[in-house]
């Protein structure tokens, strides 16, 4: 079994994605509060104007801090959390990343051979989950699609092999 997927048909940048490198990827979303908790959405210009503000009232009360001189680039995580959750990915930034040229539907290919066909505005709402309780998807994934509002949460698109922009 491969562990990784396609992003092909009507787009200038075709992807190859490998799934098992998200679980330290910081846009993950932990499936198992996803669903239930209220979603407040903020768009990137207010949660950038809010960094901003934050950080010059630090240095205003603060004082500014010179760069440090050690490398600050370190994974930050909770091995209990990545040991043990459920995590999917949201495929829209994917899907934007390919540039659709005048895109209209999704159609995902799976490894048994099955077609199955979602309209552009659901297929962006998608998520991909790719960890069940700290595990890759080994079996029947790489990836499984849920639809955006959890519809399919117990019966979610598996298998897959190839997603193909129509």
């Amino acid at each position: 079994m491969e562990f990784v997927f396609f992003i092909t048909g009507n787009v200038e940048h075709p992807l190859t994605i490998d799934p098992t490198v998200w679980i330290f990827d910081d846009r993950k979303v932990d499936l198992t509060t996803y669903f239930t908790e209220s979603k407040k959405e903020e768009d990137s210009l207010t949660a950038y104007k809010k960094a901003i503000s934050a950080q010059w009232d630090k240095e205003i009360t603060e004082g500014a801090q010179p760069p440090s001189q050690t490398n600050d680039n370190r994974v930050s995580f909770k091995k209990e959390e990545l040991l043990h959750g459920t995590f999917a990915m949201k495929l829209e930034p994917f899907l934007s990343h390919t540039k659709p040229v005048n895109p209209s539907a999704l159609a995902i290919e799976t490894t048994t051979g099955e077609m199955i066909t979602l309209d552009w505005d659901k297929a962006t709402s998608c998520l991909l989950k790719f960890s069940d309780n700290g595990k890759p998807l080994t079996e029947n994934g790489p990836v499984h699609i849920l639809y955006g509002d959890g519809s399919n949460l117990e019966a979610p698109i598996t298998n897959v092999a190839k997603l193909i922009v129509k």
